[in-house]
């Protein structure tokens, strides 16, 4: 397929796929009779991973890494097998920050929910705690 189909079958732009090539994470694309690229729908699967990687916050560095490991065959797959566990852990504990963000913003929407003027919410905090009650002491009368 050429690099305009493909760059609809993915939602790169051809810019990106060139780039991608050009780099070394998207393999050498054969070339027709013309010298346009033609690629193989089998890069589709790769490119979709590339996809699921970049979306989880893997580095290009070691999208690279991954895509050499990768061309040189099933002798890397332990260096592949430890490379995605490392970069899955991250990915968890990126979950785990997010779900702690999450139940922040619930316990917000909450406590507007219940009564903006009958609750405080801590704004760095999960706690909801009544709102304090401000005392004003009378003003001192001035003597002449």
């Amino acid at each position: 397929m050429k690099i305009g189909d493909l760059a609809k079958r993915t939602g790169l732009t051809a810019h990106t796929l060139r780039y991608y090539e050009r780099i070394g994470l998207l393999p050498r694309a054969l070339r027709d009779t013309s010298g346009q690229r033609d690629y193989d729908a089998s890069i589709l699967t790769w490119i979709a991973f590339l996809g699921r990687l970049k979306t989880t916050g893997m580095p290009i560095r070691d999208m690279l890494r991954y895509a050499k490991l990768r061309s040189r065959g099933a002798a890397t797959e332990d260096a592949r097998r430890v490379l995605l566990q490392q970069h899955r852990d991250k990915v968890q504990a990126h979950i785990a920050e997010l779900q702690a963000c999450l139940t922040v913003l619930d316990t917000k929407i909450a406590g507007y929910a219940a009564g903006a003027s009958k609750v405080e919410i801590d704004d760095d905090a999960t706690a909801i705690r009544p709102a304090r009650t401000v005392r004003t002491r009378p003003a001192r009368a001035r003597g002449n």
